[in-house]
């Protein structure tokens, strides 16, 4: 498993704010995640409070 320490960015759009996280491109090269094939599903558990990404099939 590979863990890494990363820092959300906030933005303000107009009325609303937004946020992004940079995930490493070795990451997202192991999840078979491209600029072409770039659909990614984001799972939130709330009793756990982790977030998980897969890549969508």
């Amino acid at each position: 498993m590979d863990k890494r320490v990363l820092k959300v960015s906030f933005s303000k759009a107009g009325t609303g704010m937004g946020a992004k996280l940079t995930l490493p491109i070795p990451v997202l090269r192991k999840l078979g995640i491209t600029p072409e094939e770039r659909e990614v599903e984001l799972i939130f558990d709330e009793e756990k409070q982790v977030l998980e990404i897969r890549k969508k099939k």
